[in-house]
């Protein structure tokens, strides 16, 4: 079973290998040259969003709490996938960015691009240990051996497959990868319901009890927390973005997100059903997140389960490649350039590959002793994100605001829901965060209108007393860059 799941991975890194070699700069290597058709854009989108957290932390999830633990995945994440196709997704490509990162530069200031990009970083770490715990725990179900043994080589795999390739190799794997996703978890589910008898026996075969959608005692709050995190802290995250940017056109960007949010909720049912049904036929499991390895064992053979195991490993190789891949662009790309803008192509591209050997030993250690999958992947959703989300909104849409309210937003943001999660551990921190920065723009955005008000009035009576016709903006200042907030959407 190991032999088969590790030729498997050989597999896929030959493929990573092979296309890598077209890498020749950094652009290649993190927007793919802009070139992803729909059919790869849609699949990449799809096999990136649908990883550990989905195949293994979903499913283990939905075992322990019921259907109360799906709001997140795939719902959740379902719906952050249709709002980037139906209204991000354009208005990011038609902005010219190689990272969100960018976004924050043109928009605000090269600070605010520092302190993004240093905000956006640990929630992309924190994905990839996930999907590095996720594939530890698929080679220790399949071969025995110990977990550290096997999160550590799982760890090595991932940190080499990433390294050698670039969004372009990542895309085309994906292709490969979601396809064997595709079929793994369809044929997984399939076998399910005929060793069940049938629809009916599924139905039978749940708790009447795991049904509830939204857990006991969540209240009003508690309810828009558990929608908010997976909606609000995924849409602008750098690995969904990536894809848009790389999209050969607005246009193609836009459909493959909304392509891949019917294909991501068509089979993310699958473990979600699979977890509903697992207290009846698997009782007692000492581990939650292995109920879907070992349903599939039992119910399909160790043949089929060759298969549904090259899907989960196809699912995080294409997550964990992305993730690092994102945290190495926005690390190279929008901290070290910035601060070094004389650094050529293929500097950056060396340092965007040394950032995601780095970054991959850290997930590495995340995964050993970060908490679970389905834990990882919360706070890598919530992060930091709650003022990037604002930012991001209001910087895309309008030209209300400027660098300072970006920092406030920011820094506000990160605060409180730091504060409101491990100090003061509040029921929604993640609500009170998106709240306070809110606030926190909008207030500081008011203050820098009345002083640009109170700054530019004189100026402008001087120049009436003298009948000069007005400067648009104060001697040695530039007006603010609002080009990004008033791109065209065609």
């Amino acid at each position: 079973m190991l032999i088969a799941v590790l030729a498997y991975v050989g597999i896929q890194l030959a493929i990573g290998a092979y296309v890598g070699r077209r890498v020749r700069s950094e652009s290649d290597y993190l927007l793919a040259g802009r070139s992803l058709g729909y059919t790869l854009a849609t699949f990449s989108i799809f096999a990136t969003w649908f990883g550990a957290e989905t195949c293994i932390g979903s499913a283990g999830a939905v075992y322990e709490q019921g259907l109360a633990a799906s709001s997140r995945d795939p719902f959740g994440y379902a719906a952050c996938l249709l709002l980037m196709g139906l209204f991000f997704a354009r208005r990011l490509w038609n902005a010219g960015l190689a990272t969100l990162g960018d976004l924050f530069r043109k928009r605000y200031s090269p600070g605010v691009e520092r302190l993004a990009a240093l905000l956006l970083v640990p929630t992309s770490v924190l994905w990839a240990a996930a999907q590095v715990r996720a594939f530890g725990l698929v080679l220790e179900a399949s071969s025995g051996i110990d977990p550290i043994v096997a999160t550590s080589i799982a760890a090595g795999v991932v940190i080499l497959y990433t390294a050698m390739g670039g969004l372009l190799a990542d895309a085309i794997t994906d292709l490969v990868q979601g396809s064997v996703l595709v079929i793994g978890i369809l044929v997984a589910g399939v076998a399910v319901v005929l060793n069940l008898g049938g629809p009916a026996g599924v139905v039978a075969a749940v708790d009447v009890d795991k049904l509830r959608f939204m857990p006991e005692g969540t209240g009003f709050w508690g309810g828009r927390e558990m929608w908010a995190v997976p909606i609000c802290g995924s849409v602008v995250a750098q690995e969904l973005v990536a894809r848009v940017l790389g999209s050969r056109s607005a246009v193609v960007a836009r459909r493959a997100a909304l392509m891949a949010t019917g294909l991501y909720l068509t089979v993310g049912v699958i473990p979600l059903m699979i977890g509903l049904v697992g207290p009846t036929v698997m009782p007692g499991l000492a581990d939650s997140e292995h109920v879907l390895a070992t349903v599939i064992h039992a119910y399909l053979g160790p043949v089929a389960y060759v298969l549904f195991a090259g899907a989960v490993v196809s699912a995080i190789l294409s997550t964990v490649d992305s993730c690092l891949l994102a945290a190495g662009g926005l690390t190279s790309e929008n901290l070290i350039a910035s601060f070094r803008p004389g650094l050529g192509s293929t500097a950056r591209l060396r340092i965007s590959r040394a950032c995601v050997v780095g970054f991959g030993v850290a997930a590495y250690v995340l995964a050993l002793y970060g908490g679970g999958v389905y834990d990882l992947v919360e706070q890598a959703s919530a992060f930091g994100s709650a003022g990037i989300f604002v930012v991001v909104v209001i910087g895309l849409f309008t030209s209300f605001g400027g660098a300072p309210a970006a920092y406030a937003a920011l820094i506000l943001g990160a605060g409180v829901w730091l504060a409101g999660s491990y100090v003061l551990e509040l029921p929604t921190p993640y609500v009170l965060a998106l709240a306070s920065a809110v606030v926190a723009y909008g207030f500081v955005g008011m203050v820098e209108a009345v002083v640009t008000q109170l700054r530019v009035r004189p100026v402008i009576a001087l120049a009436a007393a003298s009948g000069a016709r007005p400067e648009p903006c104060l001697p040695g200042s530039a007006p603010r860059p609002d080009t990004v907030g008033t791109a065209s959407d065609e």
